[in-house]
Order: structure tokens, then sequence, then C-alpha cells
């Protein structure tokens, strides 16, 4: 299908990109009302406002119609495109780098790791002291 002739932003898919994004974009549903814009303008304009990060309502105007892209955004979210989406291109990139596709290990920081979430006896802390000596009205 022969793209429509609109301004290039500097989040727009290569060619390239887009022939390894594409087959994981589902079609149209068979039998439904058909789409009216391509899967690869509404993938840009999704990915323009991500990258921006501005509302839904100020996507620029040479995009499919901010409804379009949301209702598309939110309903590939549902149905887990974007997270295969995420793992096809992060496994390709490891590849890319010479490492093994699926990492072997993974790192915890401790740091981040919740505590068991219950209460130290109240009369192992000690109860706040106030200072005579800093209060001017003692």
């Amino acid at each position: 299908m022969p793209r429509r002739k609109r301004r290039a932003y500097p989040s727009d898919l290569t060619n390239s990109q887009w022939a390894v994004i594409e087959p994981m974009i589902p079609d149209a549903v068979p039998g439904g009302r058909p789409r009216r814009a391509p899967k690869r303008e509404v993938v840009e304009a999704i990915l323009y406002f991500l990258r921006a990060g501005c509302s839904w309502r100020l996507l620029p105007h040479d995009f499919p119609p901010w409804q379009t892209v949301y209702y598309y955004l939110r309903r590939w979210e549902r149905e887990g495109v974007w997270a295969r989406v995420h793992h096809t291109l992060v496994m390709a990139d490891r590849e890319r780098a010479g490492r093994e596709a699926s990492p072997s290990a993974a790192i915890i920081d401790s740091q981040t790791v919740r505590t068991a979430d219950q209460k130290g006896d109240s009369k192992a802390t000690t109860p706040a002291r106030r200072s005579t000596g800093a209060s001017a009205t003692s």
C-alpha cells in the first residue's frame, strides 16, 4: 500500500524497522468495518505520541484521528501485541550484540525488594523527646 505524503517525524520507522514490526501488528478483523487508517500510520502516530509526550488532542493532523490512534494503542495493549513486539525487539538486539537471545541470569537489587509489612513491637522504639532548650515558650 503506498504511503500517504506527510511530514517525516524523528519517531517514524525506517522501512527495515517496519519490516520487522509489521507482521506482529494484527490486520483488520474480517467481517468488521474496514480499517481506513493504514497500520503503519497508526503505529507511527503511537510512536510519535509516546515520544512527544503530548496530549492526545495535540497529535498532529497529518496522522490518523487521535481517537483512532488511541483505540488501537489500547486494543493492541490488551491483546498483548506490544509485549510481543518488545520481546522480539529485545531478542533481536541481544543477538545483534553477540549475546544469547534469552538471558540466562537475572540480577535483583536488594534495596528494591520489599521486606515484611509487619510492625515491630511498639516498646522497641524510643519515644521522641521534646527539647526544652530549643523552645522559646518553655
